[in-house]
């Protein structure tokens, strides 16, 4: 079925546009809600009526992405993620990742509409991402994936080796002074059997 938009529709398109949808999206959807009007003499020529105020509207959206790209162009995104020594990183950097990088620099931006070199980036460095905007515009800004500060990663794994060590030790400790093998025991029974030693 062939229709005018009455209003802009994400996915579909906008105010003024003629599409052909289904049967059922149009009387299911579109009609009710007043998003578009069947495709017809009368309506041609209320949308003909109305065209410098359409025309105005998309003017105002060109105006917005061009401001909006301008402030995009200005941005770098730093994401600083888990990494191997070797650069790799433990996740992937996505779409959804710069999206949530952005959104907390206040800018809104879908994640559709951002192209992330490869579409996943597994490894720290400088990439350029692009945002598609209004129309056949296009922003481009820099993207650094960094590893998090070796700071970090070391304490926590010192901190694992630390509990395998004291549970290491608790296990021999136990085993001299019973004179046997204590693998099947667990960590609760070698606790009591050094508490009755004691």
């Amino acid at each position: 079925m062939k229709v005018i938009l009455n209003d802009d529709v994400k996915h579909l398109g906008e105010m003024g546009d003629v599409k052909t949808v289904a049967n059922g999206y149009a009387r299911n959807y579109l009609f009710p809600r007043s998003l578009a009007l069947p495709y017809n003499d009368v309506t041609v020529a209320w949308f003909e009526s109305r065209k410098e105020e359409i025309e105005a509207r998309k003017e105002a959206k060109r105006a917005d992405s061009a401001s909006l790209k301008e402030k995009l162009s200005a941005q770098t995104v730093t994401i600083v993620m888990a990494a191997g020594q070797n650069g790799k990183l433990y996740g992937a950097v996505t779409a959804q990742t710069v999206a949530e990088a952005l959104a907390k620099d206040g800018f809104e931006i879908e994640r559709k509409r951002i192209d992330v070199p490869g579409l996943t980036i597994k490894s720290v460095g400088k990439y350029t991402v692009t945002v598609r905007l209004y129309e056949a515009q296009t922003a481009e800004f820099p993207l650094i994936v960094e590893a998090q500060s070796e700071a970090e990663q070391p304490a926590k794994a010192a901190k694992g080796q630390k509990k395998e060590h004291r549970a290491d030790k608790a296990d021999d400790t136990a085993a001299a002074e019973n004179g046997e093998s204590v693998a099947e025991e667990t960590p609760s029974d070698t606790a009591s059997s050094d508490d009755k030693a004691e």
